[in-house]
């Protein structure tokens, strides 16, 4: 998928921002602080709805404007048109496609976009969370019922934790039927985790390989969240005394987690800062190539302040392999990456939230 148009208003410092990117290589320079990143971060919350960046989701309107807005033209592999658009007025969010109102999952299923940036070492040194929405946007794309399945589990968690910090006595009768609900639910949503796990091995392999082939062979390890010894629903009534000390629910497949481990690095603890950060971009790389053996078509990419991240070889063998791929790009940096600069990219200018196109 390629964006022809987009359109920016009352994100950060983008105070109304329109631009018409290169179907190819496209480079956004200029100083720190001056807005660059923002355009990506308006790009991805196309596609996940949230952004890249830590912190409050009110850090995202600009100061003193109250509603946020982003438009942008999508053409397809087939050559089909998507016109999308999400807003933010307050606290409610709004998405469009086509010019109908649709739910935020509508929305997202019809922009991919993979991005890799400062913070992206996270992804293999933080915590379960960012792992668990690396695996499920890989599954929502592939499997059409996962969204589905995962707004029911949602569901009866959040209802089993409001039973366990009840402060009245709550019978076996009333936490039952929730318990059977989480448990069907975590089954499948685990079951379609597995098998894009299974799929995504072969692709991470060999992205793994051609950026630290010096680790030797990696191992992906899964853990769904609970025992493999017994049902779910078994577990959870077993650990209903203990979760209720605690005050959630801890067996489910909202504590599954995955871990990379090298042949020669074991513990993700003997990896330094810069290959935790190689890790995470082979995994980027993996997950796209992924979506477009699925879907015809490469997601967007996104590259934030790139020659910061990686030395000069890593950064010409990325966009090696994006240009060979076709993928569209979007990428930051203070000026233009020596690895670009014989590849003719289209290059904008950022200034105080202001674009001006300079190739």
């Amino acid at each position: 998928m390629k964006l022809e148009q987009l359109r920016v208003g009352g994100l950060r410092c983008l105070t109304d921002v329109s631009v018409a990117p290169d179907p190819g290589i496209n480079v956004f320079v200029g100083a720190n602080g001056a807005g660059k990143t923002s355009v990506l971060e308006a790009v991805f919350l196309l596609s996940h709805a949230r952004s890249f960046r830590s912190g409050a989701k009110d850090a995202l309107l600009q100061r003193g404007t109250m509603r946020l807005s982003v438009f942008a033209e999508l053409r397809h592999a087939d050559e089909r048109i998507g016109r999308l658009g999400l807003g933010r007025e307050g606290a409610r969010w709004e998405a469009k496609v086509d010019g109908t109102n649709v739910a935020i999952g509508q929305l997202v299923r019809e922009c991919a976009v993979v991005c890799f940036e400062p913070g992206s070492h996270a992804l293999i040194a933080g915590g379960a969370e960012e792992r668990r929405r690396y695996l499920d946007w890989g599954v929502f794309h592939v499997e059409h019922d996962f969204l589905a399945c995962w707004r029911r589990y949602q569901r009866a968690l959040k209802q089993r934790n409001s039973l366990l910090r009840s402060a009245s006595t709550v019978t076996d009768a009333e936490f039952a039927p929730w318990e059977w609900e989480l448990a069907q639910s975590a089954h499948q949503i685990d079951e379609q985790r597995s098998a894009y796990l299974d799929l995504l091995r072969p692709k991470l392999l060999a992205s793994v390989a051609g950026v630290l082939p010096e680790l030797g062979a990696l191992d992906l390890r899964y853990r769904r969240g609970w025992s493999e010894d017994q049902g779910l629903a078994q577990q959870l009534r077993e650990q209903r005394s203990r979760d209720m000390a605690r005050g959630h629910t801890t067996l489910g497949a909202h504590r599954a987690d995955w871990s990379i481990a090298f042949e020669l690095a074991p513990l993700r603890e003997h990896l330094s800062r810069g290959q935790e950060k190689l890790t995470a971009l082979a995994c980027m790389l993996a997950q796209a190539e992924l979506f477009a053996e699925h879907r015809g078509e490469w997601p967007i990419v996104c590259l934030d302040d790139l020659a910061s991240e990686l030395d000069q070889p890593h950064q010409a063998a990325v966009v090696a392999q994006l240009t060979t791929a076709h993928a569209q790009v979007l990428l930051t940096g203070t000026e233009l990456p020596q690895a670009l600069r014989s590849m003719n990219p289209r290059v904008f200018h950022v200034e105080q939230g202001q674009l001006t196109r300079l190739l």
